[in-house]
């Protein structure tokens, strides 16, 4: 299992989004995605969060917050977890990335943008503010077969 964080910076009702166009051999090859990426050997999620958002993007981002945790499972790939955090605080001019083209997209365009269709499912929880969440995706090749959320809240309990 591999773990991943990835991070929604917003800044003026845009989010900025990564089009990945430019890895060779890329899962996400041509989608659009947050910024993100592998926990390297012995990091927190924090650590690697602040770690890629800032050799992706060239930003230093001053506050966060972890909005949910979303396991894929699939039938071609390892089983990923990742962190998922947004952040509207952060210092840095937007540099060049390796992976592919920055860009800041307004939130309502988002929707219309080539995503997974799983991201489109955790966005939407980050929109709504729905609080913190667990979710699991599933897919079979690249379609999303199965999906499940657990919004928690200061009465959830586990199970």
């Amino acid at each position: 299992m591999k773990n991943t964080t990835l991070c929604y910076i917003e800044q003026n009702g845009a989010y900025l989004m990564l089009h990945r166009t430019k890895k060779k051999n890329d899962l996400n090859e041509g989608k659009w995605i947050g910024v993100g990426g592998k926990f390297e050997p012995d990091e927190m999620p924090e650590e690697c969060l602040l770690r890629e958002v800032k050799e992706e993007t060239g930003l230093t981002l001053l506050k966060y917050r972890l909005r949910g945790i979303v396991t894929f499972v699939s039938d071609l790939w390892e089983t990923e977890v990742m962190f998922l955090y947004t952040s509207n605080s952060f210092e840095g001019e937007l540099t060049d990335c390796a992976e592919g083209e920055l860009r800041w997209i307004p939130k309502e365009d988002i929707p219309k943008l080539r995503l997974w269709e799983g991201e489109a499912k955790f966005l939407r929880l980050l929109d709504e503010d729905s609080g913190f969440f667990s979710m699991k995706l599933c897919y079979q090749g690249d379609a999303l077969a199965d999906w499940r959320t657990k919004i928690y809240d200061e009465n959830s309990t586990a199970g």
